[in-house]
């Protein structure tokens, strides 16, 4: 019997606003991922979530929003989000049950003929109607679209998400493993706040503190039905003298490095953020490989 084929793909997920795009990525990631907010982003591709099993690896991106684009920088974006849609091997089409059909729907259905990468329909909070609401939609969906499965789901409680990552690993082709196994996210985000942090402790700190610090972000997240962006980083130094440098007397230098990068941190999010930070030794951390990797360094990179 042949061995069987490690598969691989892209996965975008498209829909309006509010219909559970992150709650549905975190729930197939099994962590907090998706915090962005819905500003305009000119990265061609957005990685949002790696999900990886014993034989297959789906990478979902996200998309510049598609909507009616209302100027010139709007209708940019529409054309990236459009080529987006074309090079990935699969589109998750996702609505939300409880809205209904709506003007936003009908719009991306327009552009989604205009492309022929496979579309799945996932009408999701099925959890929050009754099923014998869903068969009119399912109807009124087909009618608009061939889409090549419609799976009904609910992110939140995870009913059939299973089931559509099954179907999803059915439609993306065999290919390498484009991530560790243990990745879970490409947020460059993550790489930036980390250095915001790691600058304004270098600069306050001047000469007292070499270059061994290092700042590996422990969490990030946007609570639910709040604007508000936690973040939960460690300040990694080599010696026990630099960590007593790093808090300061009666902590009040570890609370400027916060205050200074939390500045620059909301302005990278555009949304206002809690900053936690606490202080760590990690003897010779710069030698071990696997700190290296924790801490964002690439063996290409140093």
């Amino acid at each position: 019997m042949s061995e069987q084929k490690f598969k691989s793909g892209f996965v975008s997920i498209i829909g309006r606003p509010n219909v559970g795009k992150s709650t549905f990525l975190n729930r197939v990631i099994g962590q907090k991922i998706a915090i962005m907010s819905d500003k305009p982003q000119t990265t061609r591709n957005k990685i949002q979530g790696v999900y990886t099993d014993n034989d297959s690896q789906v990478i979902f991106i996200d998309t510049p929003g598609i909507h009616k684009p209302k100027h010139k920088l709007g209708d940019f974006m529409m054309k990236v989000a459009q080529n987006t849609l074309r090079e990935v091997d699969l589109v998750l089409f996702m609505m939300n049950v409880e809205q209904g059909f709506g003007r936003g729907d009908e719009f991306i259905v327009e552009r989604l003929k205009e492309t022929n990468t496979p579309v799945f329909l996932v009408m999701n909070k099925i959890d929050q109607i009754h099923p014998d609401e869903l068969f009119p939609l399912i109807e009124q969906y087909k009618e608009l679209y061939d889409f090549k499965e419609i799976i009904p789901i609910s992110a939140l409680e995870g009913n059939n998400v299973d089931t559509l990552l099954e179907q999803v690993k059915r439609y993306v082709p065999e290919g390498p493993q484009y991530y560790p196994a243990d990745q879970v996210t490409d947020h460059p985000e993550r790489f930036i706040i980390s250095e915001l942090i790691r600058e304004k402790a270098l600069h306050l700190t001047r000469e007292e503190i070499p270059h061994s610090i290092a700042v590996a972000i422990e969490a990030i997240e946007r609570r639910e039905g709040g604007n508000a962006v936690y973040v939960s980083a460690t300040v990694v130094v080599e010696r026990s003298s630099q960590k007593g440098i790093i808090i300061g007397k009666q902590g009040q230098m570890l609370k400027e490095i916060g205050k200074r990068a939390r500045v620059d941190i909301e302005n990278l999010l555009g949304s206002k953020v809690f900053l936690e930070l606490w202080v760590k030794v990690q003897k010779d951390w710069r030698n071990r490989s696997t700190h290296l990797r924790d801490f964002g360094f690439r063996a290409d990179e140093y």
